[in-house]
């Protein structure tokens, strides 16, 4: 067999320089995750099995990963069903709700970092009691329609409403977020889902000195806003529908807390008001 010096300089040279770099940098990235060799009898060779570690993210890289899904997920129930990018009503409160759930979440991590975990936890699946299971579906499925519905409205044009009323309903979007941030600046058990902590006790003060549930109350005035941020009255009827599962939830959980959380009682009869003060 022939054999042939390799000139340096020469293409073979460089070949084999190359070669070698990357078998090098194979070794380097197997060694890295884990690797471990063994033979392969069958072949007769050694082969390298790599085991790549699980990435476990932070409860604040968890977050912000939760925020950026939301935000794409939002963008394509939007802008896809509308037909178009040019659609100033929705770029605008995209850009109020994200600003003030980004605010949110970034005040939770430095503030409360045990109200942001309870907070991760929520949707349909993470309720333990089947009522608030089909309650959480439906606002799930309501609240995808008060995008849809506003977007298709904006595409057919179902119906106008002026410019200055949309941006009214930012405000009403901004006005909810901020009544949110009051509630979990007063209430640290501020849970996505109806439980009791171990060490959880009842809140009567701040938002709750007014009404028992300051949270619904702010998403509701969110809710209201969004469809009207998004120009469509059409999208209001979806609210209509959202409407009966939020009161069920909100009676649902007064008949949990009553049972589970001592003091409870007592509360509902000081504070007599659920949501609207006066009124309800």
């Amino acid at each position: 067999m022939r054999t042939r010096n390799l000139e340096p300089g020469s293409e073979t040279a460089e070949a084999a320089a190359l070669d070698f770099r990357t078998i090098h940098s194979v070794l380097y990235f197997a060694r890295s995750h884990g690797a471990f060799w063994r033979r392969d009898r069958a072949r007769n060779c050694r082969c390298a099995i790599i085991k790549v570690r699980p990435v476990h993210l932070s409860l604040n890289q968890r977050a912000l990963a939760a925020n950026i899904v939301v935000i794409v997920a939002m963008m394509a129930l939007l802008f896809v069903p509308a037909g178009t990018l040019h659609y100033w009503q929705a770029w605008t409160f995209l850009a109020v709700y994200f600003v003030a759930s980004l605010t949110l979440t970034a005040w939770l991590m430095v503030n409360d970092p045990k109200l942001l975990a309870r907070r991760m936890r929520g949707g349909p699946t993470a309720e333990k009691v089947t009522a608030q299971k089909i309650i959480m579906w439906i606002v799930s499925a309501c609240f995808i329609g008060l995008l849809v519905v506003p977007a298709l409205d904006h595409r057919f044009g179902w119906s106008r409403v002026p410019g200055a009323v949309a941006l009214a309903g930012d405000a009403m979007v901004a006005i909810g977020c901020i009544a949110v941030f009051f509630v979990f600046r007063e209430n640290s058990f501020t849970s996505s889902t109806i439980e009791i902590a171990d060490d959880q006790k009842v809140i009567s003060s701040g938002p709750y000195a007014r009404v028992r549930h300051p949270m619904y109350a702010g998403a509701l005035v969110l809710l209201l806003g969004i469809p009207v941020a998004l120009g469509s009255w059409w999208g209001l009827i979806v609210l209509a529908l959202m409407t009966p599962a939020l009161i069920w939830r909100v009676f649902d959980e007064e008949e949990f807390l009553s049972r589970n959380l001592p003091g409870y009682p007592e509360y509902k009869a000081e504070v007599r008001y659920r949501l609207v003060p006066g009124v309800w």
